[in-house]
C-alpha cells in the first residue's frame, strides 16, 4: 500500500475500489491518457458519449491519468491491491493507518494549504477544497522510515499537483467517498462499498452511472491526443504541465 497510503482519503477510496476491477485499468489508462485535455463537463460528456464499459469505480479515476498510468504500469501490484481489498478490507485499511502513523511520527506528513491531516486514533487526509483533489508525490522508501541525513523532512511529501473536478463528477462518488476508519468501512457515493471476494461476480454498487457492455461501445467521437513524455513526467513528479494548444483540443 505504500505508493498510495498518503493519498487523500477520497482518492484512496476510489483507487481501492477501482483496483478490484484491475482487468479494466490498462484500457481505462489509455483512454484517460488520450483524452487528458478534456476536463470538467466536457470530460463527463465524453465518458457518456463513448459508452465506456468499465465499472463506475474505474471511470471515477479518468480525471487522473497519472494515477491510472501508475496502476496500469504495474498490473501485478494493482491486482494484488484489488485482491487484498476484496478479501481483507480491514487489513488493507490497517496497513494504510500504520504507514500514515509512521509518516506523521517522523515529521513527513502534515497539513498545508492543499490538504488537512487530521490526527487522533486514526489519521485522515482530506482536501482543503473538496473540489480540488491532490495527487501527492513522495518516495515510499523515504517517508515511512526515520529521516536519513540529507532528507528534507518538511518537503518530502509534495501536495502540489491536483485535479479540479466540479459538480459534474458527483455521480461517480466524488464529494461523497471516504473512510470510516474505526469500523473499517469504505464509503463510495454515500454507500458502504460491499464488493468482496465471495460476491465479486455479482456485486453492483449503487450508482446512477449507466453501465454499458463492451460489445456495444460507441464509436470514438473525440480526438485522441496522448500526453507527451514531458507531461507524463511532470505529473509523476507532482507538477502540472499542459503542452497542447487550442487547435489540438478541437
Amino acid at each position: 500500500m505504500s505508493p498510495v497510503a498518503l493519498y487523500p482519503d477520497p482518492l484512496l477510496a476510489q483507487v481501492l475500489a477501482a483496483a478490484t476491477f484491475s482487468q479494466d485499468i490498462p484500457e481505462a489508462a489509455r483512454w484517460a491518457d488520450q483524452h487528458h485535455y478534456l476536463t470538467g463537463q466536457a470530460l463527463t460528456a465524453a465518458i457518456s458519449a463513448d459508452h465506456l464499459p468499465w465499472d463506475p469505480s474505474v471511470q471515477a479515476l479518468l480525471p487522473f491519468p497519472s494515477v491510472l498510468s501508475m496502476m496500469a504500469a504495474a498490473p501485478p501490484w494493482t491486482q494484488e491491491i484489488g485482491d487484498a481489498f476484496l478479501a481483507q478490507e480491514a487489513d488493507v485499511m490497517d496497513a494504510v493507518q500504520r504507514m500514515r502513523q509512521n509518516a506523521s511520527r517522523y515529521g513527513y506528513l502534515h497539513s498545508d494549504s492543499q490538504v488537512q491531516v487530521r490526527t487522533g486514533p486514526y489519521i485522515e487526509i482530506v482536501p482543503t477544497n473538496p473540489d480540488y483533489v491532490i495527487v501527492p508525490y513522495y518516495d515510499p522508501a523515504v517517508v515511512f522510515f526515520p529521516p536519513r541525513p540529507g532528507v528534507f523532512v518538511r518537503t518530502a511529501v509534495s501536495f502540489r499537483y491536483g485535479v479540479r473536478l466540479g459538480v459534474w463528477f458527483q455521480p461517480w462518488g466524488w464529494y461523497s467517498s471516504n473512510f470510516v476508519w474505526g469500523t473499517h468501512t469504505v464509503i463510495i457515493n454515500r454507500a458502504p462499498w460491499g464488493r468482496t471476494w465471495v460476491n465479486r461476480a455479482v456485486y453492483v454498487h449503487p450508482t446512477t452511472i449507466p453501465r454499458y457492455r463492451a460489445e456495444v461501445r460507441a464509436a470514438e467521437a473525440h480526438r485522441e491526443i496522448a500526453r507527451s513524455p514531458r507531461e507524463r513526467e511532470a505529473e509523476r513528479a507532482g507538477r502540472a504541465r499542459e503542452e497542447h494548444g487550442r487547435e489540438e483540443r478541437r
